[in-house]
């Protein structure tokens, strides 16, 4: 019988020496692997753990119970966010009364370059926004977990090297492999009818799709921020305000050459 991946979290309530062993000991006597474990914030230990059935977890569940060291917080399939806390030590912030939103800060590229990619890697299509500041690396880390997704990456509209505004693809663009960037800023000043005639046959393809400054891009589109499916939020630190009056006069305050295509 194959075995089935499970997530388990805990909280430290009375910290000892050879705790993590009494807990390793405990799943070995109930015959449950574990698969990876790390530690997390606030005194906490995330662990993948691999059991035969259901009823080896409601055992390992009833027996924790009576263990006053820890308090089980999470014990379920694993999600994607539990997966990469494990992978790095940490948990992905997400907003509390959207759940569709999630928070990084400027250090913490790495996961959200994990992140991404693991959404780029599933099928169909995907709207994803992105919220940042200028410079505080958006575009980079898209195209990051594109390689990382062994993905193509398109830009439809940016700013990374030179302002680029498409306004038609060829054919071998329309892959719905491919991971679609559009600048929700450069598509509001820069593009005509023919660029947002493309915009809406790409987001007809059931492919993945990446909006920066999504706020933007609906005020003056078609389009509503419920269309999307995750809104990612980029900040250079946790406290830091994403402020599109600043975003929007530091995107065309330099002139420079531009793509037209």
């Amino acid at each position: 019988m194959e075995r089935k991946e499970w997530y388990l979290e805990y909280e430290i309530t009375i910290d000892r020496p050879g705790l993590l062993g009494d807990i390793s000991s405990l799943l070995g006597m109930l015959s449950i692997n574990i698969v990876s474990i790390n530690g997390l914030d606030s005194g906490r230990r995330g662990l993948l753990i691999r059991a035969r059935n259901e009823e080896q977890i409601l055992r390992l569940e009833s027996i924790l119970e009576t263990v006053d060291t820890i308090k089980v917080t999470k014990i379920r399939e694993p999600k994607l966010r539990d997966r990469l806390a494990v992978r790095h030590g940490r948990y992905i912030q997400r907003d509390m009364d959207d759940k569709k939103t999630f928070r990084f800060a400027r250090d913490e590229l790495g996961l959200l370059v994990d992140f991404m990619a693991e959404l780029f890697k599933q099928e169909g299509h995907k709207l994803i926004g992105i919220r940042g500041m200028p410079r505080v690396g958006k575009t980079e880390s898209v195209v990051a977990a594109s390689v990382c997704a062994n993905k193509k990456w398109l830009f439809v509209s940016s700013t990374l090297l030179k302002q680029t505004i498409r306004k038609q693809l060829i054919r071998d663009e329309y892959s719905s492999e491919n991971i679609f960037i559009i600048d929700g800023i450069v598509s509001r000043h820069r593009a005509d009818e023919q660029h947002w005639q493309l915009v809406r046959e790409i987001m007809r393809l059931p492919a993945v799709k990446v909006i920066e400054h999504p706020d933007i891009f609906v005020e003056h589109s078609e389009y509503s921020i419920e269309d999307f499916d995750y809104i990612i939020e980029l900040r250079n630190s946790p406290e830091e305000e994403i402020t599109y009056e600043i975003v929007e006069q530091n995107q065309f305050s330099e002139p420079g050459f531009g793509f037209d295509f």
